[in-house]
């Protein structure tokens, strides 16, 4: 063995943190099967044979953004034939219908919509919440909290105890994209900066508002940028914890901006799923979400150090748009049954990782 991967694979064993160094080595080297020895030995010391999945509902408000990201399919501006914006009533009718078939969570995102005031966001919340108490509801991304706060007048941390006030429960872990403040003016200037992101997460471990971050890679960044974005990740969990996972999102190019560039190799997803799991040593969670992997690398990932699944989905748009050719949803029976086909133990949880069942 190479003795830099020597001395890697003897700092997983001991448990001594890795280091950027070490992870810019990780993605040069072609030994994709002894990245994932290694990512598969610290997911298994982490949660052994488990590999979690939930029932949810995704629940997109609308697809009216004023940011209009290079690298996303998904927004559009007002006057668009294919806009939609959906009333307080619409989204309570949409999460409703799928209340029947067990879901413990609804996942709200949405776009920065121009015109809907705060109240609107916290109306949607409520009124499920209020409904359906049992049901965890998961919404809005960083950068939708920064941007209520500059519609609303609000603090940061005024607009997320205004939330967790009607229901809020945790957020999900999107908008980070890199975390790189040159990459996002040129990517994404009109939203959060890496350091207004980070903050909007800060202040949600505060609150005790547990939450979720991501990486979207494969587009204009570079090895080193996607390191640097894991240890920024790494520093906030080491001095306001409260990530509960990390999942990484390979760019889908179709109808963006960025069409020019070409999709992800499965070599490329599985060994960053597998890095992420080795330089994450304090985010106890990775998440292969098969939405925008595909379900084969998504399977595949928990031999390279990913422990969840995500969920049913029900519906999602989001990644669809840019062309992600996966099912809208998948039923509870499927995942389980590609959990076992993989040899791990498919485990239900709740959107906190409480354990619901084992199957």
């Amino acid at each position: 063995m190479d003795k830099q991967m020597q001395a890697i694979t003897e700092k997983v064993h001991n448990n001594v943190r890795l280091s950027k160094d070490d992870g810019i080595f990780l993605y040069k080297s072609s030994d994709l099967i002894a990245i994932g020895s290694l990512a598969r030995y610290k997911k298994l010391r982490m949660s052994g044979q488990h590999i979690f999945f939930n029932v949810n509902q995704h629940i997109n408000l609308s697809n009216i953004c004023v940011s209009r990201c290079k690298f996303c399919a998904f927004g559009v501006d007002h006057d668009d034939q294919n806009s939609y914006l959906m009333s307080p009533k619409e989204a309570f009718d949409y999460g409703a219908q799928a209340v029947d078939y067990g879901i413990t969570e609804f996942h709200i995102v949405s776009a920065m919509h121009p015109d809907m005031p705060f109240d609107y966001y916290v109306q949607i919340v409520r009124d499920l919440h209020n409904a359906y108490p049992h049901i965890h509801i998961q919404a809005f991304t960083a950068v939708e909290i920064y941007y209520f706060s500059q519609i609303s007048g609000l603090t940061i941390r005024e607009v997320l105890q205004a939330l967790k006030d009607v229901g809020l429960g945790s957020m999900p872990g999107g908008g980070a994209e890199i975390l790189n403040d040159d990459l996002r003016r040129q990517l994404c200037p009109k939203k959060a900066m890496s350091q207004e992101w980070l903050e909007v997460h800060r202040t949600a471990h505060q609150l005790g508002i547990k939450t979720n971050c991501t990486m979207l890679f494969g587009h204009v960044e570079s090895i080193e940028d996607r390191i640097d974005h894991f240890i920024t990740l790494r520093n906030l969990q080491d001095s306001d914890p409260g990530f509960q996972a990390f999942i990484p999102l390979p760019f889908l190019p179709e109808n963006t901006h960025l069409g020019h560039i070409k999709r992800t190799s499965a070599v490329d997803d599985i060994k960053t799923l597998a890095i992420s799991r080795l330089m994450l040593d304090n985010i106890e969670h990775i998440k292969a979400f098969w939405v925008m992997l595909g379900i084969d690398i998504a399977q595949i990932s928990f031999n390279f150090g990913a422990d969840d699944f995500d969920g049913t989905v029900f519906e999602e748009k989001i990644m669809h748009a840019a062309g992600a050719t996966t099912k809208i949803a998948i039923s509870k029976e499927d995942i389980i049954g590609l959990i076992k086909e993989a040899g791990y133990i498919p485990t239900e949880r709740d959107t906190l990782y409480n354990i619901l069942q084992v199957y």
